[in-house]
């Protein structure tokens, strides 16, 4: 029997060792003339001075086809740099390492494997056999050869029906879900809390200091992620695993929801809210990069799509807690039980959670990249229906795991690379555009001060209080059609339609003030209700799920940690400016000109989002990189043609055909042969 070590450096034969290496150069050939399709149509995409207009049709058909033909191609004289050439390199090889391998060179890879690091013997060699032939291309499990009848069928299941996953695999989904709504309710239970412990504090005044007090208890635990929390990702995941993380932040959560409950000043609700943020940060990140890893490719993206359905869920039990605890009276000797009864009730779901979250097996990824493949191998086998399932996902992961590891021993400062490398700049400006929009578009202000909102609307607090669970009620029920919608009318498509409606309804909502409420009660409350309303409507399916999603594919693989700890990073930040921020301006420029600061704002966003956001929907890795080698001057130039396009087919009903911005070259090696690059392009801060 098999020695079941966990360590990569078992005792093994000089023979394996060979036979690894020579595999691998074999295969290594066999990948670069597979990639050189893939890296010959990058080089076709980009030159070194930009992509140029390229005219297909003929001068004589006119504006029609000189617009609908412009598209974007690469020039064939010039040269790419050999920089360049070796990012592309480095994207291709990492979409699918398993490219160009024969079958029967990826079933001795995968015999060698189990032996390298001595993870079994008989059944387990013959499912890694098996499970590498099936990492190349899941999709054509009817060419290898050897499969079991129960075998062929849960794969088949996998494309057919593919929320057919073992009871383990829902206990995952069930984690992932209940953490999401920890993240939701750990903030917005301060909506309702700080219409009774501002006054208790001497912090709910109309002076200044007041308002800044009031915005900076608020935004405490965004304050902390930005500077501390999200920081701790890496840290905290290399040192505690999966896992461990998320029952730290979670106990983090739950204890910094208890505390809040028994604070008398505001200085001391602030650091008991600051510590919150050591819950919220690495959570965050980590949950999504959990679910990413121990998923099948089938339903990766639905999962890690539904961390915002579920944060709105959360963000719905906030107001609802606000509500069931608003009749509590105050005992003898207790001042303020209502409010602390709220703050404390969000550590309920970070309970929950701590109770149940080692009853999931630990991230596979996790194990392996401490070299314990055997446990990454047992725990993969837990998520399954049977072990060459098992084998497939494991054996890609650890390939694509050396791919990376290879590829870092080459790679220049990325920090440098992000800002000098005109692709990876590119995607900079984008991510950064609708993680910075999905602050400033005004959500997270009524997410957090609906309540007060209200109140200042002349609503009763306990009105207020029921107005806020509408508002987190829609939130939440039209974040469900986001799964759908986001890949089906596309990332930039539904930000150009729903900039312009969040602008509409905010200043709808701010004008709605000037309402006279003394003679006109009922349409003064009314018309604020309904604005906040339809912004929650059109946010949903829009700035909510769109800026993760964006920021994590646009990106390539090889500098996209870097890129989504930055985005974190950027989206707390500004979360923690408009928190602070808000009771002051509000106080300031009046609620009316509060609100149409962020419908202003709003409309900056569609202007970034036409002229600097490329659509990112369906493309390949391959294509990605042709789309974020556009120079920004031509994409902009494109955005503004759009205007007139839109008014005349959409408007005057004209019959036009739209632009192709580009133009797919033939020859593309079809990039969606790797089935588990969804896997790279959610694990969003690049924790190992």
């Amino acid at each position: 029997m098999a020695n079941h070590k966990d360590s990569p450096r078992g005792n093994r034969s000089s023979s394996d060792s060979d036979e690894l290496t020579q595999i691998g150069e074999r295969g290594g050939r066999n990948q670069s003339i597979v990639h050189k399709g893939s890296l010959a149509t990058a080089d076709q995409t980009e030159h070194a001075g930009g992509l140029t207009g390229q005219h297909n049709g003929e001068a004589e058909t006119g504006e029609h086809d000189a617009r609908n033909h412009s598209t974007y191609r690469t020039g064939r004289q010039g040269s790419m740099s050999a920089a360049e050439r070796a990012r592309r390199n480095a994207n291709a090889k990492l979409a699918n390492p398993l490219a160009g391998y024969s079958h029967a060179e990826l079933r001795a890879m995968g015999a060698a494997y189990v032996k390298k690091y001595q993870i079994g013997e008989g059944e387990d060699i013959r499912a890694f056999e098996l499970g590498a032939c099936l990492a190349q291309e899941p999709s054509k499990y009817a060419t290898v050869q050897g499969l079991q009848p129960d075998e062929v069928e849960v794969l088949r299941k996998e494309f057919s029906n593919r929320w057919s996953q073992p009871r383990l695999m829902y206990l995952v989904i069930i984690l992932c879900s209940t953490c999401a709504a920890v993240q939701g309710m750990d903030e917005t239970v301060v909506n309702g809390g700080q219409l009774f412990y501002g006054p208790q504090f001497g912090i709910a005044g109309k002076d200044s200091k007041s308002q800044w007090l009031l915005g900076l208890v608020n935004s405490a635990p965004y304050l902390c992620c930005a500077l501390i929390g999200c920081w701790l990702t890496v840290p905290f995941n290399n040192t505690f695993g999966r896992r461990g993380t998320i029952f730290i932040t979670c106990t983090f959560s739950a204890v910094a929801c208890f505390w809040q409950a028994f604070t008398n000043t505001w200085w001391h609700m602030f650091i008991a809210r600051f510590a919150l943020g050591f819950g919220i940060g690495p959570k965050s990140a980590t949950v999504p990069i959990y679910a990413a890893e121990t998923t099948p490719p089938g339903i990766r993206g639905a999962l890690v799509m539904q961390w915002q359905m579920w944060t709105a869920f959360g963000i719905m039990l906030g107001y609802v807690a606000d509500l069931i605890f608003f009749q509590v009276a105050d005992p003898p000797n207790v001042t303020g039980l209502k409010w602390r009864l709220m703050m404390a009730s969000a550590m309920m779901p970070a309970l929950v959670v701590i109770c149940f979250v080692f009853m999931c097996p630990e991230s596979p990824r996790w194990y392996m990249s401490k070299g314990r493949h055997y446990k990454a191998y047992m725990s993969m086998v837990r998520l399954r229906y049977n072990k060459v399932q098992a084998a497939r996902d494991v054996f890609y992961m650890h390939t694509l795991l050396e791919v990376e590891n290879e590829l870092a021993f080459h790679r220049g400062n990325p920090v440098k690379e992000l800002i000098t490398v005109p692709r990876n700049r590119r995607a900079l400006i984008g991510s950064e555009i609708v993680m910075f929009m999905q602050q400033f578009c005004g959500v997270n202000v009524i997410a957090y001060y609906s309540s007060q909102i209200f109140v200042d609307a002349n609503f009763s607090e306990v009105s207020a209080l029921a107005a806020s669970l509408g508002f987190g009620i829609i939130n939440f029920l039209f974040a469900i059609p986001a799964i759908y919608t986001i890949d089906t009318f596309g990332r930039r498509n539904l930000l150009l339609t729903t900039f312009p409606l969040m602008s509409l309804f905010l200043f709808f909502t701010g004008f709605s003030f000037l309402i006279p409420d003394k003679t006109m009660h009922t349409a003064h409350v009314a018309c604020i209700a309904l604005g906040i309303y339809l912004f929650a409507v059109v946010y949903s399916p829009g700035e909510g799920p769109v800026p993760f999603t964006y920021s994590a594919e646009a990106y390539p693989l090889y500098i996209r940690p870097l890129g989504m700890a930055l985005a974190t990073a950027t989206t707390w930040f500004f979360n923690f400016v408009l928190s602070i921020t808000w009771p002051p301006l509000q106080s300031a420029f009046t609620p009316t000109g509060a609100f149409c600061w962020y419908a202003g704002w709003n409309i900056v966003g569609f202007v970034a989002v036409l002229l600097f956001l490329p659509e990112t929907k369906g493309k390949t890795l391959e294509e990605l990189d042709q789309v974020f080698g556009m120079p920004t001057h031509a994409h902009a130039a494109y955005g503004l043609r759009q205007v007139p396009y839109f008014f005349k087919r959409y408007l005057l009903r004209q019959h036009i055909e739209p632009e192709r911005l580009y133009e797919k070259e033939t020859g593309d090696v079809d990039g969606e042969v790797g089935y588990d690059h969804d896997a790279e392009k959610y694990r969003a801060g690049g924790v190992s």
